[in-house]
């Protein structure tokens, strides 16, 4: 069985990111692109080292209509306040979406317009959307037809919460995520923060008390515990390409040692191809996992009482575009490594 993809916003990073993954993919058997930026290009005009791989040519935004009419499912890459026109069309012809922006990430159009500042263009189809954490939320993403992939840095914090929070082993209100982030998570656009001269040799804390992917933390966290979550999240901007390393920390409500804790983090994560653990003494890297759809773990226990764990992902592949590929298998039922089982790029 092989699938034709629509890609809408396809001349940003995860744009990018998408076509590179699935012009190799198994059971894809057409892409088809549009974007505001290049309309008429070629995908290897705007990046060349695709050239060779995959011919495609970049339509514009008013000819995605026919794109979505000759596709089976649309991946939509675009920023965030601009995906339910197309989602509304695109369901309405009876095809599959996977939105990479936040439009759909947060179930009320209340909390949505308080973080992101825009009314919300589509909140009856918020009830509908599936957070799209394959690993905690496997059979709903199978049976969907709109997924809202995660962010990147929730996707790094809620896989190292997860088994604390479905165990019942932490006090829910003691969560604090730290985070840094390579300078390509704030997308191709240019701005003034993330020029070369203002980031390099230096580290900033940003949005502090007020990013719009804590609501998300929060949200998803309250649904996998069961009961209330509040959250602190500070996020950085540290001078590399690619690459999240998230540190979190919450107190136990009853001693562990760090041998039982990763234990039941194993057992939680058993079976799953994309979610790993450091070696005993070892703490992961973002070199680890640069270029792969992999998430790395490691952990120990603070004094008894306080469990700190260190999430690695890549924020472009795991954080975005090879998550909603694997959303996609999932929803097709193609294996769900169809696509993404290739080695990291360590430098």
């Amino acid at each position: 069985m092989g699938i034709q993809v629509g890609i809408v916003g396809v001349t940003g990073y995860v744009g990018e990111e998408l076509v590179r993954i699935l012009c190799k993919h198994p059971h894809v058997t057409s892409i088809k692109a549009a974007a505001r930026d290049f309309p008429g290009s070629t995908i290897d005009q705007v990046f060349p080292h695709l050239r060779g791989y995959v011919e495609l040519e970049i339509k514009d935004l008013d000819q995605v209509p026919e794109l979505i009419s000759t596709s089976d499912l649309i991946f939509l890459a675009l920023p965030h306040g601009l995906s339910a026109p197309f989602v509304k069309e695109a369901l309405g012809k009876g095809k599959r979406v996977i939105d990479l922006a936040a439009d759909f990430r947060l179930p009320e159009a209340g909390l949505y317009e308080k973080w992101y500042q825009t009314p919300h263009e589509a909140p009856d189809l918020l009830k509908e959307a599936v957070y799209g954490l394959p690993e905690l939320f496997r059979s709903a993403v199978s049976a969907a037809r709109l997924v809202a992939n995660p962010g990147c840095y929730p996707t790094s914090a809620l896989l190292a919460l997860a088994p604390l929070l479905k165990h019942g082993l932490i006090d829910l209100q003691s969560i604090i995520v730290d985070s840094k982030s390579g300078v390509s998570g704030a997308g191709r656009t240019l701005a003034l923060t993330s020029h070369f001269s203002e980031c390099n040799e230096n580290v900033r804390a940003y949005s502090v008390g007020s990013h719009r992917h804590t609501p998300e933390i929060a949200y998803y966290a309250s649904v996998l515990a069961g009961g209330r979550v509040e959250v602190t999240f500070t996020p950085h901007l540290i001078p590399m390409t690619r690459g999240i390393l998230s540190t979190v920390y919450a107190n136990l409500l009853r001693p562990f040692d760090s041998t039982s804790l990763r234990r039941i983090f194993r057992e939680f994560y058993a079976g799953e191809a994309f979610v790993e653990f450091a070696e005993d003494g070892e703490w992961p890297q973002t070199n680890w996992v640069r270029g792969t759809n992999r998430c790395c773990l490691g952990l120990t226990v603070n004094r008894g009482r306080g469990v700190i764990v260190v999430s690695v992902i890549d924020n472009l592949v795991k954080g975005a575009a090879g998550q909603a590929v694997q959303n996609m298998n999932l929803m097709y039922g193609f294996p769900e490594t169809a696509g993404l089982s290739v080695p990291g790029l360590y430098l």
